[in-house]
């Protein structure tokens, strides 16, 4: 069984064949989706998509490039919807993003850390994005001077930083990218580290594997992802397979 720990099944790229997406994964033996919101709509559909479906779980919270819905009470309705939706598995995804815009990354540090503390609070794990804000990623985390839970989402960093996340009590989501050829970081995190560190994410719609980079990522091209990891420590998928899902089970609590 594979788990894909990061995919936006609500995404309007499926509009057209959801139920058909999803009875494919089931075809594929990916047998439970995290479906990740990062504003008010996308965690209301996360939500709506996991009351529907018993193998898909929900996590909600605020992505850096989405701040338009963040006021003064947005803490308060995130944690209503933990507080009363007892499905929901994790804060995110939420984080910095410096690539897209940086007038705000005063902003972006202020909303990661009350969503660190909502994870603290309610013993549910991160999902972190990071582009382009490496270093100010690991300084918040590191300020809050304890182990935490949750995954470094699409990793693409250096081997030296993951070791550095890893430390904190990370898990380093590996998605598509490690399939391309010119994907020098992942592949070596892939290569040097231990099964035991890894968790594996399409982020569909977005960055399909190879062969079908350019076309519409979907949850059921997981076994492609664990194939390149397979290839890449010499290792036969199986063990691939088994590590990857239990780890996702664990971090996330998920049923087996």
């Amino acid at each position: 069984m594979f788990i894909d720990t990061h995919s936006h099944l609500f995404d309007n790229a499926f509009d057209d064949d959801r139920e058909l997406v999803i009875n494919e994964c089931l075809h594929q033996n990916v047998r439970k989706l995290i479906v990740v919101g990062f504003d008010k709509r996308t965690n209301k559909l996360a939500l709506e998509l996991s009351k529907k479906y018993e193998f898909i779980y929900p996590t909600v919270g605020l992505h850096p490039t989405n701040l338009e819905d963040y006021s003064d009470n947005f803490f308060l309705y995130l944690e209503d919807l933990i507080k009363n939706n007892k499905e929901i598995v994790g804060i995110g995804e939420c984080g910095l993003d410096y690539y897209w815009d940086t007038s705000k990354k005063e902003l972006q540090k202020e909303v990661f850390k009350k969503q660190i503390e909502l994870s603290i609070k309610y013993d549910l794990p991160l999902v972190i994005h990071s582009r382009d804000a490496i270093g100010d990623t690991l300084e918040i985390l590191k300020s809050f001077n304890m182990p935490l839970k949750g995954v470094m989402h699409g990793y693409s960093g250096s081997l030296e930083m993951a070791k550095e996340f890893i430390k904190i009590g990370l898990k380093i989501g590996i998605g598509g990218v490690v399939t391309f050829k010119n994907a020098k970081n992942v592949k070596e995190v892939v290569k040097e580290l231990d099964l035991s560190n890894f968790i594996l994410e399409t982020d569909c719609p977005y960055l399909t594997p190879v062969p079908y980079r350019g076309k519409r990522n979907a949850s059921y091209y997981i076994p492609l992802i664990a194939n390149e990891v397979a290839n890449i420590k010499g290792i036969n998928v199986s063990v691939v397979e088994e590590e990857t899902t239990n780890n996702a089970i664990n971090i996330f609590k998920l049923d087996r």
